[in-house]
């Protein structure tokens, strides 16, 4: 949890974050520039339409012949039912165009995070507001900045053309407005609103953050007494997203009347222009009438700048992940694939925080292929670090962890999978969370796995069976049926080095040592495996055994070897095995 108090203040946002979201609107630009012009259509078509009803009504005044009204008649109609014409095909381009985009950058910036080894942005909030939140702000630049931005400068254009078929005085004026309202305008908005703009994508980062974490660790905070702080922490930070927004409303309030007021004086000196120059009734009419909308069609740019401005944050944590180089391999480095996955810890030191002691201290551990390592200790002791380092989630501070003869840290997860703690259970059907292990597996794969897990009589229970859907979170499973579910998912996958953090957790004693006994029995032949446990029974078969207090080795050895020394081994296997007798008789 991150303490109480004011937010940091955001990073500066990169240049180039728009351009780097923009490229990967390359392959829809046909479909971009359509929108853009059907855009410019209507609304060219409103401001026609008025033009064309204002002459038309103060002709009408006159009682002309009823036929040179007749083109102007049809033209009003013919102008209302384009312009709804106009505005449907415009958003459904668009918004088809953006929508294919948008499904790209949610896939690029997932497979991002995902291949993320370092830690950074981690937190399930700020990754949900990644995909959601920011990568709306790509869709927003495309359909609220670009296509509107553009037509309304292709209008004011026609427009002030237009005007100067009447009267060129009259279409300086209009064209002064319009600077006014398109260029001046915008560029206040965006300087009145950058600053503020610029803070809220990250404070709703952070508040995404706190609604995880006040409600998945309720019951860790309330266990550790840190509920108030971390409601006054969020509130402080939700205090501080609405005065920003209320700051951007307000700004937006003043900007639009300051908008209202262009307009209305635009339109009085165009009138005073006009007729000073003799232009006809009717036509000064028609300019006046045309100049409004001109003008509320050049409005569009102020919030268009506004929205530019409040995206700016939003796109440049997208850009950020989109344009993220990938980890450098090491020089001379083997690709995993052809050195075997011999891996090798040589004095491996990792620490979480600057100062503090140690969670890895000069760690040792030798696993070729086909060896059978348990890495055990009390709580704490820094068995989960030992699994993180391997699955390249820590990156150690000292030594180096090597695959064969080449350092490549970076490589180690195209050979390391399992079963790591807090395995996510998808809200999906068994067969789809086991298929995330291996997609291409049969049925036949899949109760191999899962007899191997101890679930595969609970799944042919099922009514659905395969299809049985298990919950957000595994939520309609029991703890055990949880953890074996992600263990048979472990399985299947089969990676070179599995690696297997507490994969009977949740289970009472016999059914425990039967999983697990499967679950080695089911590694195939050649393939290293790492089991992290905090129960000494079932272990005997392993071929070493690393005991690790405060983050250093304390013994090794096999079972028997352990058993025979005095030290932390033995005093453990001899309470567990006095507890679990007890528990054996007790149970009916």
């Amino acid at each position: 949890m991150r303490p109480s108090g004011s937010p940091e203040p955001p990073a500066p946002v990169r240049p180039g974050a728009e351009r780097a979201v923009l490229r990967l609107a390359r392959p829809y630009l046909g479909r971009l520039l359509g929108a853009g012009l059907l855009a410019a259509a209507t609304e060219f078509a409103g401001l026609a339409l008025m033009a064309t009803a204002t002459w038309l009504l103060m002709s009408a005044a006159g009682r002309p012949p009823l036929d040179r009204l007749t083109v102007a008649i049809v033209a009003v109609r013919a102008l209302a039912v384009g312009r709804g014409v106009f505005r449907y095909t415009e958003r459904l381009a668009g918004h088809d165009a953006v929508l294919r985009m948008v499904t790209d950058v949610r896939a690029r910036v997932f497979a991002t995070l995902a291949a993320r080894r370092d830690g950074v942005d981690r937190r399930t909030g700020d990754a949900l507001s990644r995909l959601v939140s920011d990568v709306e702000a790509a869709q927003d630049l495309l359909l609220r900045v670009l296509v509107p931005g553009a037509a309304a400068a292709v209008v004011g254009l026609l427009a002030v053309g237009g005007a100067a078929l009447i009267s060129l005085p009259a279409a300086g004026v209009l064209a002064a407005g319009l600077l006014a309202a398109g260029v001046a305008l915008p560029a206040l908005a965006t300087r009145l609103t950058r600053r503020a703009a610029d803070e809220v994508a990250p404070l709703r980062g952070a508040l995404a953050v706190d609604a995880v974490d006040l409600t998945h660790g309720a019951a860790d905070l309330a266990a550790f007494g840190a509920t108030d702080a971390a409601l006054a922490a969020a509130r402080g930070r939700a205090g501080r997203l609405a005065r920003l927004e209320r700051r951007l409303a307000a700004t937006g309030f003043a900007v639009d009347t300051a908008g209202v007021l262009v307009s209305g004086l635009t339109a009085a000196a165009v009138v005073v222009v006009a007729l000073r120059a003799g232009v006809d009734g009717v036509l000064v009419g028609v300019l006046a009438v045309g100049t409004l909308a001109a003008v509320e069609a050049a409005l569009a740019l102020v919030a268009a700048a506004r929205q530019r401005t409040q995206l700016r944050a939003g796109l440049a944590r997208v850009a950020d992940l989109l344009t993220e180089p990938a980890a450098p391999a090491s020089a001379g480095a083997t690709p995993p694939a052809s050195a075997g996955h011999h891996v090798r810890f040589t004095d491996v030191t990792v620490r979480y925080r600057a100062g503090a002691a140690p969670a890895l201290a000069g760690f040792d551990l030798d696993l070729p292929a086909g060896r059978r390592v348990a890495v055990v200790g009390p709580s704490g002791a820094g068995k989960s670090t030992v699994a993180a380092v391997l699955t390249g989630v820590v990156r150690p501070h000292a030594g180096q962890v090597t695959v064969g003869a080449a350092t490549v840290s970076d490589h180690l997860p195209r050979l390391v999978g399992g079963l790591l703690a807090e395995a996510y259970v998808f809200h999906a059907t068994v067969r789809e969370n086991l298929l995330l292990g291996r997609p291409d597996a049969t049925e036949a794969d899949l109760a191999g796995a899962t007899r191997a897990a101890g679930l595969l009589d609970w799944v042919r229970d099922q009514p659905e069976g395969w299809d049985t859907v298990v919950g957000e979170q595994g939520g309609q499973l029991s703890g055990g049926q949880r953890q074996r579910l992600a263990l048979a998912r472990a399985l299947l996958a089969a990676p070179p080095v599995l690696v297997l953090d507490e994969p009977t957790e949740g289970l009472d004693p016999a059914a425990a040592d039967a999983v697990l006994a499967s679950a080695l029995a089911a590694t195939p032949t050649g393939h290293s495996v790492l089991l992290i446990s905090h129960r000494l029974s079932g272990l005997a078969g392993l071929d070493e055994i690393v005991v690790l207090e405060g983050g250093e080795v304390a013994q090794r050895g096999r079972h028997d070897e352990l058993v025979a020394r005095p030290g932390w081994y033995r005093e453990q296997w001899l309470r567990q095995e006095a507890a679990e007798r007890g528990y054996l008789a007790l149970a009916p």
